[in-house]
């Protein structure tokens, strides 16, 4: 079975049956986290590159006045960073929304496969930069956009990300996220953020249960949002 891993490489990059055996090998010691645990924390040195198997992450700072500030969400399929063990310190904090599966790629592993095989190669620097233009698209977000706006656009993200890798029943997907969770990621406090979320179940957008999200009126979501999904390069195959 193809490994959500490779599914999104190949969104980027067409595979041959050799490439994707490569990159399924890659994950190489397997551990599993609790939601609320960190993969690895702010000063810390990576010592591997980590794979999102199954479950959800996210970067985050902590600021000192104690509060977080969420600047990327991992999902099935994500690396923490292709080249993180290049880092001397980690400049951020990487842990669990939910629980989760991870495979633990050594440097040498990594080097390996990117030598070996310039197309994963080139599939995986793809991959970065969409993870760049996310984060830019997150500033524009934060800053330009009303409190409605912004959630309903950070919903429509994730929306097209994970149906990217198959992780959409239609219109449906699990969202592991509190609300001060998603505050934290949009600049907006827990009671905002409730409002909000009133609001898009009130004119017949969202319904949200016990971690699943539906969207019923996709559309209409995308029109008031802005969301243009061009930052994530979803056609980005060649």
């Amino acid at each position: 079975m193809t490994s959500l891993f490779v599914r999104k490489l190949e969104v980027f990059a067409p595979l041959s049956r050799e490439e994707r055996r490569a990159v399924d090998a890659l994950h190489g010691q397997i551990v599993t986290g609790k939601a609320g645990d960190d993969l690895i924390v702010e000063g810390e040195r990576p010592d591997h590159v980590r794979l999102l198997i199954a479950g959800w992450g996210y970067r985050y700072k902590l600021l000192p006045d104690g509060g977080r500030q969420i600047m990327a969400y991992l999902v099935p399929g994500d690396l923490s960073d292709i080249h993180g063990f290049l880092l001397r310190r980690m400049d951020h904090s990487i842990g669990l929304l939910s629980d989760a599966i991870v495979g633990l790629i050594s440097e040498e592993a990594m080097t390996t496969l990117l030598a070996a095989h310039p197309r994963v190669a080139r599939a995986l620097c793809w991959a970065t930069l969409v993870d760049a233009a996310t984060l830019r698209e997150w500033l524009a977000n934060m800053l330009r956009r009303d409190p409605f706006e912004r959630l309903a656009h950070l919903l429509c993200e994730l929306r097209a990300r994970l149906h990217m890798v198959g992780l959409v029943d239609g219109q449906a997907f699990d969202l592991p996220l509190t609300q001060a969770e998603m505050g934290d990621t949009i600049g907006l406090n827990a009671v905002t953020v409730n409002r909000v979320l009133q609001r898009l179940r009130g004119e017949g957008l969202i319904t949200l249960k016990q971690g699943r999200l539906v969207i019923l009126d996709p559309d209409r979501l995308v029109a008031l949002s802005g969301f243009d999904p061009n930052y994530l390069h979803l056609d980005g195959k060649r």
